[in-house]
């Protein structure tokens, strides 16, 4: 072979070590090319699969080995130029530096996709077999192993280049304070997001709102530094993870029922039905369906209106998807409605009754003529 390449220089006129050089890189192509059609087929084969894990090996391998293959190249091909050059890069002792380098930054790069496929396919299995999970923990703890690996990745590149680590953290320490200083709301997102993992106010996917900032809305994402919250109206909120260590956050997702609280008011010329149609919507609450008969259950007279007899109904449904929960609250109302037209009541509307102790002369000859319009 290296006969055949020598006479091969020889006819084009170039040193044989360029032909060499030439047909290095030139097989690093193809070979990449080779695997790139390789690695597609086999994606493309994990997709079909029922299995999420082989996905996550693919993802994993896909870019750190062409990587291999092309870093493999240049080595491949400073070896060759080394006994034809004096430059100081093509030296065995950095050569074979940079030979563990390239393999430490492959391992630690494939590591971390790797990381992240099994993060991925833990959701999608876990979504796929209609599992209850916690996605903010799958979440944290994927970032806390990719941070792990790149941290070990740096300490071995930092061990095979002979860099001393104690004195590195000694001149860290010193920077580290300015650097804290400076980035001091960086640091305190990065704890109060820390604070959110540990102390689980809410989770992604959880309603939250918070009666002290005009924050409400569905977690989309918790981030390092900030909360991705979607409001309502559909527009993304990004809150700082440190403003969650100062305000207090409400979590209506995890209620266990939602309330209805209202009052009912009905006339005063029906105050002597009033204490049956107490007992009725009572009894009928006890025996709805959607109605939690084991939680509070309150229903009374319980004051005077200005133009009515107002009474309290306090009750707790079972479900608590807030559409569901609409729904029953209608059915309630409309109950409570036929309820009191049973017993031939009338709800209450403002009304003004107005007395006078004498009536003037005017007026009462006024209202003798629209009473006897013919004797006029």
């Amino acid at each position: 072979m290296v006969e055949w390449l020598e006479k091969l220089a020889s006819l084009v006129g170039l040193n044989p070590w360029t032909v060499k050089v030439f047909f290095v890189i030139l097989g690093a192509l193809l070979l990449d090319f080779v695997y790139r059609k390789f690695v597609n087929r086999m994606a493309r084969l994990a997709e079909r699969s029922d299995n999420f894990w082989d996905d996550a090996l693919v993802y994993a391998g896909k870019r750190p080995i062409s990587l291999l293959i092309y870093g493999e190249a240049l080595l491949v091909s400073a070896r060759i130029l080394q006994p034809h050059t004096e430059v100081i890069i093509f030296s065995s002792s950095i050569l074979a530096i940079a030979q563990q380098l390239l393999l430490v930054t492959i391992v630690t790069w494939f590591a971390y996709r790797l990381a992240q496929g099994f993060e991925k396919a833990w959701v999608r299995h876990r979504q796929a077999s209609n599992r209850d999970f916690d996605i903010t923990t799958v979440s944290v703890l994927g970032r806390i192993v990719r941070i792990a690996v790149i941290v070990t990745g740096i300490l071995t590149i930092l061990s095979i280049l002979d860099i001393p680590i104690s004195g590195l953290l000694a001149a860290g320490g010193v920077g580290g304070i300015a650097i804290g200083l400076a980035a001091r709301d960086l640091l305190a997102n990065f704890f109060g997001g820390l604070m959110v993992f540990l102390d689980r106010p809410f989770s992604v996917g959880d309603w939250v709102r918070s009666p002290d900032r005009e924050i409400e809305g569905v977690v989309q994402k918790i981030g390092w530094r900030v909360t991705t919250i979607m409001k309502f109206d559909r527009r993304p909120m990004y809150v700082p993870n440190s403003v969650f260590t100062t305000i207090t956050v409400e979590n209506p997702s995890r209620m266990t029922y939602r309330r209805i609280f209202e009052h009912v008011g009905v006339r005063y010329d029906d105050f002597k039905q009033v204490q049956s149609i107490v007992d009725a919507i009572r009894s009928m609450l006890q025996s709805h369906e959607d109605i939690a008969s084991d939680q509070t259950l309150i229903v009374h007279f319980n004051h005077f209106g200005s133009s009515s007899l107002d009474i309290m109904v306090y009750c707790f449904t079972r479900t608590i998807v807030w559409a569901e929960y609409h729904a029953v609250r209608e059915d309630v109302l409309i109950r409570v409605g036929e309820v009191i037209e049973q017993h031939d009541a009338e709800i209450a509307y403002p009304t003004q009754t107005l007395k006078l102790d004498a009536v003037p002369a005017e007026l009462q000859q006024l209202t003798r003529e629209q009473q006897n319009p013919n004797d006029s």
